[in-house]
């Protein structure tokens, strides 16, 4: 009893403070497998056993450490945190599916082309408010490529017999994910233009016949963008604002935001 004792006393002295402090505020999980599920998405399978004790409400994401897991000190290990939109979540199976958009050089892009099976992930979460309202008369989605991932579950999770409309904006055919109900969806192409203030997205959910009644909306992607759509929805479908949920994760020139 007490060699082992020992020994787990050891075990805890080799890992260090920092993996203590990290295993303290993070959930680990092991990189699975990775695929290019469109021209510049890259779905990330993680699995563990520390998934199976969590809980996921479609729409929800997860902030990754996108730190070098064996390197020294704790903040190298942690670097950049990254936050992501789950793609798919299976907690019998203990499996967690992320899209990483493939855009620049920034860590969280980095951290998506290098990841490699076997490579180990700390992460937080899934967290978020952002969540689809099961009781909805009826689902309208809009936004582009960052929104799309954390639309799929959404999609997936609606009945067959419930509505839903929306426009899902991409630069290109190419940049699609495979959305479940995509038929039922707009789905413009913007080809070289911005995403930020796009016209392009507003002009095709204005163009969307729409019940007379509101049902729940959810705006996703870029901030300008998502402003715009809200205030088309308020102001000329007069529709309450307690029926729009939105959800900015980027706009030109700000960091910080998810």
């Amino acid at each position: 009893m007490a060699h082992t004792e020992n020994t787990a006393r050891d075990e805890r002295r080799a890992r260090g403070l920092g993996d203590r402090l990290l295993d303290r505020f993070f959930s680990t999980a092991h990189v699975l497998e990775t695929e290019r599920i469109a021209a510049r998405m890259i779905r990330i399978r993680l699995g563990g056993e520390a998934l199976r004790a969590l809980s996921f409400r479609p729409g929800q994401q997860v902030r990754i450490a996108t730190g070098d897991q064996a390197a020294d000190g704790l903040f190298a290990r942690v670097g950049d945190l990254r936050t992501y939109s789950v793609w798919h979540f299976d907690q019998e199976a203990g499996q967690l599916h992320l899209c990483v958009l493939d855009h620049g050089d920034g860590p969280g892009a980095r951290w998506g082309r290098a990841a490699e099976v076997g490579d180990q992930v700390r992460f937080r979460g899934p967290e978020g408010s952002f969540t689809l309202r099961p009781d909805a008369p009826y689902h309208l989605f809009a936004g582009e490529e960052t929104a799309s991932v954390a639309f799929g579950p959404m999609l997936r999770e609606i009945p067959g017999d419930v509505a839903v409309y929306g426009a899902i904006e991409t630069s290109t055919a190419a940049d699609r994910l495979p959305l479940p109900r995509a038929a039922e969806l707009a789905q413009p192409l913007r080809g070289d233009a911005s995403a930020a203030g796009s016209a392009i997205l507003l002009d095709a959910v204005r163009a969307l016949e729409l019940p007379s009644a509101p049902g729940v909306a959810y705006l996703a992607g870029e901030a300008r963008t998502i402003q715009q759509i809200a205030k088309h929805l308020v102001q000329e479908r007069h529709w309450p604002r307690k029926a729009i949920l939105t959800k900015p994760f980027w706009t030109p020139g700000k960091r910080g935001m998810e």
